[in-house]
């Protein structure tokens, strides 16, 4: 059976695009979507995924979103402490899962970020 290999693309609405992909770029190292055809989009880190549908009552999203977006991270102190430091407040998960460690966040739109790093078998 083929297979895909991984996300291509996530894309959601936004009231301010530009200043949203400033937002990723600045504090996550997201790379803004290349201006031509002749450069690379942002290249993630081979890593696992989860893709998961959720109940439309899940805790998961934020009240009323129709999405939440994962980054895996290195280092998860480190990641927290340089958003702390610019701002942003951080809800870290004082629980350690077999799977790893999580933070959660949202983006200046309320769009809600969970960091995750991880461990065990997804590590």
């Amino acid at each position: 059976m083929e297979r895909v290999e991984g996300i291509g693309g996530l894309f959601f609405r936004a009231r301010d695009p530009e200043g949203l992909v400033a937002w990723y770029s600045r504090h996550l190292g997201v790379d803004p979507p290349p201006m031509s055809y002749a450069s690379s989009s942002w290249r993630q880190a081979a890593g696992a995924t989860v893709f998961a549908a959720l109940p439309a009552d899940s805790d998961h999203l934020a009240q009323g979103a129709g999405w939440a977006v994962t980054f895996r991270v290195r280092d998860l102190a480190a990641m927290v402490e340089q958003l702390e430091s610019a701002g942003i407040p951080v809800e870290r998960d004082p629980q350690t899962y077999p799977n790893g460690l999580f933070a959660s966040l949202s983006d200046p739109e309320g769009h809600a970020i969970q960091l995750w790093q991880p461990a065990g078998a997804d590590a």
